[in-house]
């Protein structure tokens, strides 16, 4: 089993033939994460307040993100490191574990700072349990990487879905039992146990002697350089729910986090699932430009078919599927969840730069970005801060188209794409969308302001997509990203991963 995790042989058509599939295992694997969440919200959301969401998100706006980066981006090296040997990835795990033990003791130590910041006495107890999480991580991120290396996406899928199941299910319990905000606190910490069995189990891999190479350097170099990126991203998604917090207290924090946690899904659902499998395609592609650009241009292209209309939409039903799921205490995170799906298409496209920054082994231009935009995200917070969480979010929506095509031209000039390649790709997807946009919000307006609330967002939802699939079918003559989809569903499951 383990010669799969060092073998770089894939090639051609098979290739072609696992990273599709690859991609449907891996948008399957999100969406029933996706699910998941989706039952948690409505359930913890209809036993909790918001004030329960809006302690957690003080803290987890600080520290949540730590387990993304505590690997030294060594998961991304993993992925497009063209050889790999047992020693050099023993190495690389020890690393990691000592990175997980020492982020969760900073975070112990930071725990009466946070709860000082806050003004919150609660949330020095709330940050010690958080800790949780970063050191399990740490134990089990390299053999998830080589599993990924080796294009083994269902059993990533499986185990995905179990670990956040398990977290969902025993949060809900806690939840039931009385135990308020110490059940969001806790499904974390349940959910990385979960996963850490699950991977260890699956992968039958187990770290050894580490070997300290030159490919180990440079594996981390480049780890390096997409932590750099990490943090600055991270910083940018943090800082609104910090400066919500501090500013307007727990109340207004819980109506925008829950808001984000289903705008959040939603764009989970599309570019985290395929990040793995873009990525780890792409980069063996680099050899053959021609090819990587033909590729990174379906994929990019099928994903904004998709997508782009997806977050219109919701932009459009937000309101009311929000107080239809989660209740009418929730009425305010609908209206700020509108503003952030209308942020979506934008965002969503913008995302997958890291596609390319990665392909191009090119991490040092990825962090360079990071920084850019965190910048960029600095100043829209600042304009929007002082009208609360919708200010933000509107702030953030605008930033969003700013940044889309310099984005994705940036990261792709080392592989030849240009302008003209990525308005293309993504131009008549995007314009078709905010059209489909506004051509609901009128509808909405005009027709069916006195309809019940669940038949307007089952009609909105319909005349919607008929609309966007009219414009842009019979518009613009793009059918391509639909014969990728039906590919996929005429596909038959094959076994292996």
């Amino acid at each position: 089993m383990s010669h799969a995790y060092f073998d770089d042989s894939v090639r051609g058509h098979d290739l072609h033939r696992r990273s599709l599939r690859g991609g449907a295992m891996a948008m399957i694997s999100q969406g029933g994460n996706v699910a998941t969440q989706v039952i948690s919200t409505i359930v913890l959301a209809r036993i909790l307040l918001p004030e329960d969401f809006g302690l957690v998100a003080m803290v987890s706006a600080i520290t949540g993100y730590i387990t993304i980066f505590i690997d030294l981006g060594t998961r991304d090296a993993v992925s497009q490191h063209p050889r790999l040997s047992s020693g050099e990835a023993s190495a690389l795990y020890w690393i990691t574990a000592a990175t997980g033990l020492v982020f969760a003791l900073i975070t112990v130590s930071c725990a009466p700072l946070i709860a000082s910041f806050y003004s919150a006495p609660k949330l020095q107890a709330i940050t010690m349990a958080l800790a949780v999480p970063i050191l399990l991580s740490g134990l089990y991120y390299q053999q998830y990487a080589l599993m990924r290396r080796a294009m083994m996406f269902r059993k990533l899928a499986i185990i995905d879905i179990s670990g956040n199941s398990i977290g969902t299910a025993l949060a809900i319990l806690l939840a039931h039992f009385g135990y308020g905000y110490w059940a969001l606190v806790w499904k974390p910490a349940i959910t990385a146990i979960a996963t850490a069995c699950g991977v260890w189990v699956t992968c039958g891999w187990w770290p050894g002697r580490p070997a300290f190479t030159q490919g180990v350097r440079v594996m981390i170099r480049f780890g390096l350089n997409v932590t750099g990126y990490i943090i600055a991203d991270n910083i940018s998604k943090s800082m609104d729910r910090v400066a919500l917090g501090h500013n307007y207290g727990p109340r207004e924090l819980g109506f925008y986090q829950n808001a984000l946690n289903v705008y959040d899904n939603a764009a989970n659902v599309s570019v985290s699932a395929l990040h793995n499998v873009a990525t780890a395609t792409l980069s063996k592609l680099r050899d053959d430009l021609d090819m990587l650009r033909g590729a990174w241009s379906t994929a990019l292209s099928s994903l904004a078919f998709f997508a782009a209309p997806a977050f219109a939409v919701l932009a459009v039903v937000g309101q009311d599927l929000v107080v239809l799921v989660l209740g009418p205490k929730w009425k305010t995170a609908g209206t700020i969840l509108s503003i952030l799906a209308l942020r979506g298409p934008g965002q969503v496209v913008a995302s997958t730069h890291s596609w390319l920054h990665i392909a191009a082994g090119r991490p040092d231009r990825w962090r360079h970005w990071g920084v850019l935009n965190c910048g960029f995200t600095i100043i829209a917070l600042l304009c929007g801060l002082r009208y609360g969480a919708l200010g933000v979010a509107t702030s953030y929506a605008v930033l969003a188209y700013i940044v889309l095509v310099p984005a994705l031209l940036y990261a792709g000039y080392p592989l030849g794409i240009r302008t003209k390649d990525v308005l293309a790709t993504i131009g008549p997807q995007i314009f078709c969308a905010l059209v489909t946009a506004g051509f609901g919000f009128v509808l909405r307006a005009m027709l069916f302001g006195g309809a019940s609330m669940l038949f307007r967002l089952i009609a909105l939802t319909f005349l919607c997509s008929a609309f966007y699939l009219a414009v842009i079918v019979l518009g613009f003559r793009m059918t391509k990203p639909l014969a990728v989809a039906a590919s996929l569903l005429r596909r038959r499951p094959a076994g292996g991963d």
